[in-house]
């Protein structure tokens, strides 16, 4: 794959998770709460927050897609939070097998979008950096 079509697909994919992010993650909260909520009764304040936070990326990841290769950082900082974010909840879902159906859900959905985004962020563009 050249340069280029790894800049096109990545672009595509930083707006498919931005939207994710951005509008994405409540309503997966909503339908399957197995595998996206921690605090399934009531209300969840720690939800609240990490919708926010999700929010706020999902909206800068559409904003990088205009221009990957001026944002790589945050292309590279949300591969890696990603990584261990999900790698935390991955641990935690296996320990208390309460919450087991996570490593379908949000673990599982992390990982994947760490795996995309490191395949189609290009490395020659970064060594001229």
């Amino acid at each position: 794959m050249t340069e280029a079509d790894r800049i096109k697909y990545l672009r595509i994919v930083l707006v498919l998770v931005g939207l994710t992010f951005t509008f994405g993650i409540w309503p997966l909260g909503i339908v399957w709460p197995s595998g996206w909520v921690w605090h399934e009764a009531g209300r969840s304040e720690y939800l609240e927050m990490i919708l926010g936070v999700y929010a706020t990326l999902g909206v800068f990841l559409m904003l990088a897609a205009r221009d990957p290769m001026a944002h790589i950082s945050l292309i590279w900082f949300t591969i890696w939070s990603s990584i261990v974010h999900g790698g935390i909840m991955g641990v935690q879902a296996i320990a208390n097998t309460r919450h087991i159906g996570h490593l379908w859900g949000d673990v599982a959905a992390l990982i994947a979008v760490a795996i995309v985004m490191a395949i189609l962020t290009p490395r020659q563009a970064l060594a001229t950096r």
